[in-house]
This record gives C-alpha cells, sequence and structure tokens, in this order.
C-alpha cells in the first residue's frame, strides 16, 4: 500500500509540474493577458486532467507571482501595476548587477557562445522591428547570463523577479519596437563586458540596462498600443 501510495504521489506532482508549465508558458506567452480568469474546471477538462493538479499548479503560480486569488471572485493571472513595476525594476536592476558581475567572473567558453549566438539572432530579428520575435530572445539571453552566474539562490529569485515583470514588459517592448536596434547594442555590450572578463563594466551595464527598460515603461504607457 506505501508503494502504491508513493506512485499515486509521483504522478500527482508529475501532472502538477506539466500542468504548471503549461499555464506559465500560455501567461508568458500573452495567450493568457493579464487579468484574465482562470476556471480549474475548464483548464483541467482542456488538459485531460483531474482538477487537483491544477488547484496545486494554481497555488505554484500564485506563490511565483504570475497569478492572484481573489475571495468569492476566482483565480486571476496578475496584473502588475505602475507603482509595484517600479519597485520590481529597482529590484531586478539589483538583481542583474550581481548577475553581471558573478558572470564575467565564472562564465565557462560554452555559455558565452550560447549567448554570443542569441545576439546574431537579435541583430537580425532588430532589422524587422519584431517585438513578438524579440521578446523570447531578450529573456533567453538574460536566462542565459544568469545562469552563468553559477549562484543558484541568485538564479531562482532572478526568475521569480522576471515573472513578474514579464506580465507587462511583452507590452512595453510591442509599443516601443523602435528602440529594439538600441536594445540589442546594449546586450551586445553587456556580453563583451563579460567576455573580458570586466565586473565592474558587466554589473554597470546590466543595471543601467534594467533602469532603461523601466523608463522604456513608462514611455510605453503614454502612448497607443501599436496596431496588429
Amino acid at each position: 500500500m506505501a508503494a502504491v501510495r508513493t506512485i499515486e504521489l509521483l504522478q500527482q506532482t508529475s501532472l502538477t509540474t506539466l500542468v504548471q508549465r503549461d499555464i506559465e508558458r500560455r501567461i508568458l506567452s500573452g495567450d493568457l493577458a493579464p487579468g484574465s480568469k482562470l476556471v480549474e474546471a475548464d483548464i483541467a477538462a482542456a488538459l485531460g486532467v483531474s482538477r487537483a493538479p491544477v488547484r496545486e499548479a494554481f497555488r505554484a503560480l500564485g506563490q511565483a507571482g504570475l497569478l492572484r486569488t481573489e475571495k468569492n471572485r476566482g483565480v486571476f493571472v496578475r496584473q502588475v501595476s505602475l507603482e509595484e513595476a517600479n519597485e520590481i525594476y529597482e529590484v531586478r536592476a539589483a538583481l542583474e548587477g550581481m548577475i553581471g558581475r558573478l558572470a564575467a567572473r565564472r562564465i565557462r567558453p560554452e555559455q558565452l557562445e550560447k549567448i554570443r549566438a542569441v545576439v546574431k539572432k537579435m541583430h537580425v530579428v532588430s532589422r524587422s522591428l519584431d517585438a513578438a520575435a524579440y521578446f523570447p530572445l531578450n529573456v533567453e539571453f538574460h536566462e542565459l547570463l544568469a545562469q552563468a552566474s553559477g549562484n543558484r539562490a541568485l538564479i531562482a529569485n532572478y526568475r521569480r523577479v522576471v515573472n513578474e515583470l514579464d506580465l507587462c514588459r511583452r507590452e512595453t517592448l510591442a509599443r516601443n519596437a523602435e528602440n529594439i536596434p538600441l536594445s540589442t547594442r546594449d546586450h551586445e555590450a553587456i556580453v563583451n563586458a563579460v567576455a573580458k572578463g570586466d565586473e565592474k563594466l558587466a554589473e554597470r551595464l546590466l543595471h543601467e540596462h534594467v533602469i532603461e527598460s523601466r523608463e522604456r515603461l513608462h514611455r510605453a504607457l503614454a502612448k497607443p498600443a501599436r496596431a496588429a
């Protein structure tokens, strides 16, 4: 009986992880917009699972800052206010600065090669100002750089902060697509500083890059969304 319960627990955990990843992917891709209501029964039916793993996935994504639960109303994709975004950007700037310093010290050749490959793709996409294609490359660049820091606690905290900001960053990029070439040059300067092992420069460039991202958010909110 104990073995059966263990198998059931493993199956439940596996399903919860799969459901969580699917919902997270849909949120970060923009398929589920901020403010969207998520119905436990509907998601369970769509994924062909019971409601239990969906409930657990909701709980985990709430802890990750992507969902919020309102009493007597349900579960919603979190909407980040401008005030919250300002505060989160300040935290991210500090984390990114630390990532840059540690990555410049610890990055391995194969990690550097992957990051440079992403920057090359950014240059190609920047010619068309395609925000939808640029966004995942931007996410990948910073994730690879975080991994290069070699600090698991830092990476975990960074990912939570980035998840929260991704709720508004996609729209920011779409409304400021003309800045994509400038952003690409920023990323290239960052990776060059990391490659040279210049810890102070990498830290400064990443900190400034995040603060400028916050300013772009403010500018984005001051202009209409681009036509589809």
